[in-house]
């Protein structure tokens, strides 16, 4: 009660407020450090429960996380209290299997994407695939995402990686955003890209067809950087027991997790489809 007192009449001292509630200093500066050791406390259970629900968050994603839920903290306290509880990020990367076959008799398309500054979303589009690992076999992965807002609009799971893996994935797209022509599609050279049937569907909408260069995964990295945290905060910490069990994990990772919840650095720290929404707030005003 005396410490609400004081929040609500900051101009009143100490020494007075404890006169009119008849206790001694001592008493208020005991109840105060109590106070902010279950302070404390609370904020350390929050992190861990942050922690617990995004395992691969760092220190500064943590303080975001923790600002969006009311709390008013220093990032050098957080790293100082995960660093205490051992709550830092240490998930190492597992091997790589190859996914990319660029050795085919396609056409290839140059890299138009390169140069372009987005500015709303379902301007592009980056797909590309990558293995899951089950007991004893590898299922294939095909994702479309948009790169304005990160978020994911189309994905497959298939235990084939074909051309029909990736149309699934683009078609789920198509049916989620319905673009206008004009969108820009980027993706490697790999066969699944450049096949007829997918080349087809991506001029049936009018899209613009963008590959990446040979070799150069940093002309797709932002859907490389969206299968490393699936990766890490999904698919390295579970043991898929069967296809059904990968692919219901998988989903609702991307879709209750990845596009909702976890907040990305390069959106101003927010959900990809919390974005979205606030990109079309502003375009509404």
């Amino acid at each position: 009660m005396i410490q609400q007192a004081h929040q609500d009449h900051p101009e009143l001292s100490v020494l007075r407020l404890c006169e009119w509630f008849s206790v001694s200093r001592s008493w208020y500066y005991e109840a105060k450090l109590e106070q902010g050791d279950e302070r404390e406390t609370e904020l350390r259970d929050h992190i861990e429960r942050i922690i617990l629900e995004f395992p691969g968050y760092g220190y500064r994603r943590v303080t975001r996380a923790l600002a969006r839920a009311g709390w008013k903290v220093n990032h050098k306290r957080v790293l100082r209290i995960m660093r205490e509880e051992s709550l830092l990020c240490h998930l190492k990367k597992r091997f790589v299997v190859a996914t990319t076959d660029s050795r085919h008799r396609f056409p290839v398309y140059p890299n138009v994407l390169a140069d372009r500054v987005l500015t709303a979303p379902d301007q592009a589009w980056v797909a590309d695939l990558t293995y899951i690992r089950l007991r004893g076999a590898f299922v294939y992965l095909a994702c479309i995402l948009d790169a304005f807002s990160r978020r994911c609009v189309g994905w497959f799971l298939s235990r084939e990686m074909t051309t029909q893996l990736t149309l699934a994935a683009l078609n789920q797209a198509i049916a989620e955003r319905h673009p206008a022509p004009g969108l820009i599609h980027h993706s490697d050279r790999g066969v699944q890209y450049a096949s007829h049937d997918y080349v087809e569907q991506l001029q049936a909408i009018g899209a613009h067809i963008s590959m990446s260069a040979v070799g150069n995964p940093y002309d797709n990295a932002k859907a490389e950087s969206f299968f490393k945290t699936l990766k890490m905060e999904e698919v390295y910490l579970k043991e898929y027991e069967s296809f059904a069990d990968a692919e219901a994990n998988l989903q609702e990772f991307i879709e209750q997790v990845y596009n909702t919840k976890r907040l990305h650095s390069s959106l101003g720290y927010l959900p990809p489809a919390e974005f979205e929404e606030a990109y079309a707030s502003v375009a509404r005003s």
